[in-house]
């Protein structure tokens, strides 16, 4: 204690998380406890002060969410102000008889000042804030706060997935997207709390009305039966004293009416400004006010109107449209000199580009994303990042598109990791059409090739596009030939898309799902770099992301072992084996495979036990004529899109993997052990042994 007391910033925090209840404390003694007229001063005064400070706040709110607290706010100001009904009522019934200042100087400023000291007057006053507080502002709110909690509870599915789409499609991070679900649900629960919150502003104002009734049935029956008071006398001072401490009560209410209205019938601005920001905005144009100026001066003219009044009033507001016409027709102030470049300095923004893919366009293809013709490349980058991000299992880097002068007009080029992957050749105002193998005819126009299949193609104009289709052609648009390639190079070189980040973000998702199996793999026993090297190696070997979990299952066992990422990869292929043929055949279908001949196996595992390094297991020309007999045996196959596998032990299945991978890079090379034991497998070819080979 002693501590505390020596330290005030220790203090503070104990003071602050006391307030509340100690406020809860004060309004129980207020309902149960006398208290001298002097301190109901006190109490009233600050109730308006919290009043006003709530309508403030209310106002000066950006957005409905600023104010959170607000429902909360809304119910202990309402208890207070009952709260204090209750003191009141007490004073004013025990010792009303004294006079009008026996309730306290509050109390009597309301009831002789501001309704000139006529109770009859404070009645029909008070009757018409109790009909605007109930009628208009607190039955509008209570409407609008019952329709805004349900499209907002019923709009959020929408919004959740809206959240989801963004952050696949790669424009917000996981961050953003959890603040962004955070707050979603913030907001849900803010207007279903100011709908609630909406029935306590109603019956407030009730609870006023009958207070009211009460302190003037309960005054007159005491001043005439206990204080032998005339009934005049009894009604000049119990009814004064009776309606001046409603209107006390009744006027931070209206305050509180209002400020609820102001919350729940605010539209979010996308300018960030306040309530008054927006309505000054909105109101500033010249064409609002001269209409207003001109119906005002008409009116001025008419025998018998003001003049006087309506004359300034129309010359008000003549006067700002004026001034408003000449603030819009003013020319823009001059944009800021800028400041002296020092050529000799030389920044980092000048030499490092934080984008890992990009598109370089010429300038004949920049009409494809000029955002005035509709940049209809742009959209079709974007669907392909959605959805080869679905496919991979992260979300794939953005693609930054640049103009380059150096290249040819009509020329793209993608770069990935500051290597070019890909070029090719694109016209910004024909279209391909394709060769399918079901073309009737010849076309006119350029002759080229697709860049993504290798299909014959001639690039057309776009009126003969109905004249190719019925001919037997695909034809697309130069957009989707770019995105298409696009696809298909990302797809490739899928493993030089994920880096350590990516990777984080993985393990951060599927740490909210399974946190004891992400602790068991990173950062012990394997740290974040090794971790990358093996999901890259998937991703080399065409592997998606998207079943991580049961990757990561796999991983945690293996790593007990090893820590090699080469190690790693081939103790772990076994477990998604399901996985891989997936793709290949359906669960009826039997999987294709290609196998290589005993001898053959065995000649290459020697050579494999020769070189521990696996740098140079396979002699060259041995190699050369394995991979001639599997493109032979792989053509038929290819030719009619029957997808295989090439299986073999374990022990060559590396290198082999490395030595197909420049002629057949889409076949998957799996060891036997990765084909499940109830697997139907269908042998499509035997690639020969060495003395087969050398024939």
């Amino acid at each position: 204690m002693q501590a505390v007391l020596s330290n005030p910033r220790l203090l503070l925090p104990m003071l602050r998380g006391s307030a509340l209840p100690g406020a809860i404390l004060l309004l129980v003694l207020l309902m149960v406890v006398p208290i001298p007229a002097f301190m109901l001063d006190i109490f009233f005064v600050m109730n308006i002060m919290i009043s006003i400070a709530v309508l403030m706040v209310a106002l000066n709110a950006q957005k409905p969410l600023d104010f959170s607290a607000f429902p909360t706010v809304l119910l202990f100001a309402t208890l207070f102000r009952l709260g204090l009904n209750v003191a009141s009522t007490r004073v004013v019934l025990v010792h009303g008889h004294e006079g009008e200042a026996a309730a306290g100087h509050v109390i009597e400023a309301f009831g002789s000042f501001l309704i000139g000291g006529d109770y009859v007057v404070g009645l029909f006053v008070f009757s018409i804030l109790i009909i605007i507080n109930m009628i208009v502002v607190t039955k509008g709110a209570g409407r609008v706060s019952e329709v805004s909690a349900r499209f907002t509870l019923d709009a959020l599915p929408g919004k959740q997935m809206a959240i989801d789409a963004d952050l696949n499609a790669g424009l917000i991070t996981p961050d953003e997207a959890r603040a962004k679900r955070i707050e979603t649900g913030a907001e849900a629960d803010f207007y279903g709390a100011m709908d609630g919150s909406s029935k306590f502003v109603k019956g407030d104002a009730v609870a006023g009305l009958l207070i009211l009734a009460i302190n003037i049935v309960g005054g007159l029956i005491l001043g005439v039966v206990s204080h032998q008071m005339a009934v005049g006398q009894a009604a000049q001072t119990y009814v004064l004293l009776a309606i001046g401490d409603a209107l006390v009560a009744q006027v931070p209410s209206l305050l509180l009416s209002i400020a609820a209205a102001a919350i729940v019938t605010r539209v979010a601005s996308t300018s960030d400004q306040d309530l008054a920001g927006q309505i000054a905005t909105q109101f500033a144009s010249h064409r609002t006010w001269a209409p207003v100026a001109g119906i005002l001066g008409l009116l001025a003219m008419l025998p018998g109107m003001p003049f006087l009044v309506l004359a300034p009033a129309a010359g008000i507001a003549g006067y700002g449209s004026w001034r408003l016409s000449r603030a819009k027709a003013a020319p823009p102030p001059p944009p800021p000199v800028p400041e002296a470049v020092d050529l000799s300095r030389i920044g980092w923004d000048e030499v490092a580009d934080t984008c890992n893919i990009m598109l370089d366009v010429g300038y004949g293809l920049v009409p494809l994303v000029d955002e005035r013709k509709g940049a209809p490349l742009m959209g079709r980058i974007t669907g392909v990042r959605r959805q080869l991000s679905k496919d991979l299992g992260f979300v794939v880097p953005q693609v930054r598109v640049r103009d380059d002068i150096n290249l040819a007009p009509y020329t793209y080029r993608i770069i990935i990791g500051g290597v070019v992957v890909g070029e090719d050749v694109a016209s910004a105002t024909e279209m391909l059409a394709l060769d399918t193998g079901q073309a009737v005819g010849m076309l006119d126009g350029k002759l080229a090739k697709d860049p993504t299949f290798g299909l014959d193609a001639v690039w057309i104009q776009p009126g003969d596009a109905d004249a190719a289709t019925g001919a037997g052609y695909l034809v697309v648009d130069p957009s989707t030939v770019i995105a298409t390639h696009l696809n298909h190079i990302l797809t490739t070189n899928a493993a030089d898309l994920l880096g350590p980040d990516e990777a984080q973000s993985l393990l951060d998702g599927l740490k909210e799902r399974a946190a004891s199996l992400v602790a068991a793999i990173c950062p012990q026993p394997l740290t974040l770099t090794t971790l990358t090297q093996v999901l890259r190696a998937l991703l080399a070997e065409n592997i998606p992301l998207k079943e991580f979990r049961r990757i990561a299952s796999a991983i945690a066992v293996v790593a007990q072992r090893t820590q090699d990422a080469d190690e790693i990869v081939e103790l772990i292929r076994p477990q998604l084996g399901a996985l891989i043929i997936q793709k290949l055949c359906s669960v009826r279908e039997p999987l294709r495979v290609m196998t290589l001949d005993g001898h053959l196996e065995a000649l290459l595992g020697q050579a494999m036990r020769a070189d521990p390094s696996r740098r140079h297991a396979i002699e060259p020309d041995l190699g050369r004529r394995i991979v001639d007999a599997l493109t032979h045996a792989a053509q038929p196959l290819m030719a009619e899109a029957k997808p295989f596998a090439l299986v073999v032990q374990p022990s060559i299945r590396l290198a082999i993997r490395k030595l197909v991978k420049t002629c057949l890079p889409d076949t998957p090379v799996m060891s036997f052990f990765e084909v499940p034991e109830d697997k139907a497998v269908e042998v499509v070819a035997v690639i020969g042994a060495p003395e087969a080979l050398a024939a």
